[in-house]
């Protein structure tokens, strides 16, 4: 969904909050240990290049960490972005509220308005994201009703209010298990530059969109046996560390911090930004 009024707009001050799907996790910065991209910084990239055709400076930053729930992506997160003055925001959260065992649909849905409401206040555009269609995701499958749900609040929230919505669950080419890294919760970097893309066409821009929405070629089926041991190999390294986080009551992103924490002059997303803050509006 991209409002028509917004079509083609140019933004220098964007700010990304969310959990890990926007801090990036696995698409690896090669030069950079325990640092990721990830489809904000790239989508950042594109935002750049938009701003520079037309003379403008650009800011970005990246609130996002991982495990974080949506009480703190409309919480401290929001606050701290919100002392930026954006002209942009996206806000991609309750992923980790989606994966507990019981969920609040309808009250995630009056936060995240909330916060889409306190956002437009300010004449920023905010940018959502639907979670992805689990059809043919394993395990995760039991998870498609509440993404569907979750996915019609987004879009009706979207509507009321003038947002424009990254609609994962319809893209096709998010099915394919090449696209999601060994964990099978986060995208691989191809994953993520498609979804930059995709974040940039709803944002009105035009792009090629077979890049980024066709589905790869068929691949070579694994036979049944390393399958199992693929599913085994799966909950002992990736599974059974999540259940015991949860066990205990602790985040993965528990002591971390946000790799981008200030609006800073941005240029490309395998670059680390200079320190020259933009000035205050």
């Amino acid at each position: 969904m991209t409002p028509r009024r917004e079509e083609h707009r140019v933004w220098t001050r964007y700010v990304a909050i969310g959990d890990s799907f926007t801090e990036g996790l696995s698409d690896h910065d090669p030069e950079r240990d325990d640092h990721y991209v990830g489809w904000a910084d790239r989508l950042a990239g594109h935002l750049d290049r938009l701003a520079e055709a037309q003379h403008l400076p650009f800011g970005y930053a990246n609130l996002a960490v991982r495990g974080r729930t949506l009480s703190d992506v409309v919480g401290p997160q929001l606050d701290a972005a919100m002392r930026m003055t954006p002209d942009l925001v996206s806000m991609v959260g309750g992923g980790n509220d989606l994966l507990r065992p019981s969920v609040d649909l309808d009250g995630l849905a009056s936060r995240l308005e909330e916060a889409v409401v306190r956002i437009r206040s300010t004449g920023a555009d905010v940018l959502l994201a639907t979670p992805t269609d689990t059809r043919d995701a394993g395990l995760f499958k039991a998870l498609r009703g509440r993404h569907a749900v979750h996915s019609a609040n987004l879009f009706t929230i979207a509507q009321d209010h003038g947002c424009h919505v990254l609609n994962l669950w319809g893209m096709a080419s998010l099915r394919d298990w090449r696209m999601w890294s060994e964990d099978r919760i986060h995208l691989t970097t191809e994953g993520h530059r498609r979804v930059s893309l995709a974040a940039l066409s709803a944002l009105g821009h035009d792009t090629e969109a077979r890049d980024w929405a066709t589905p790869l070629p068929p691949g070579d089926r694994a036979g049944r046996g390393d399958e199992l041991r693929g599913h085994v190999d799966w909950v002992r390294t990736h599974a059974a560390p999540w259940v015991e986080r949860r066990l205990r009551g602790t985040s993965s992103g528990a002591g971390r911090t946000p790799k981008r924490p200030e609006l800073q002059h941005f240029r490309d997303p395998e670059q680390v930004p200079s320190d020259q803050h933009l000035p205050d509006v």
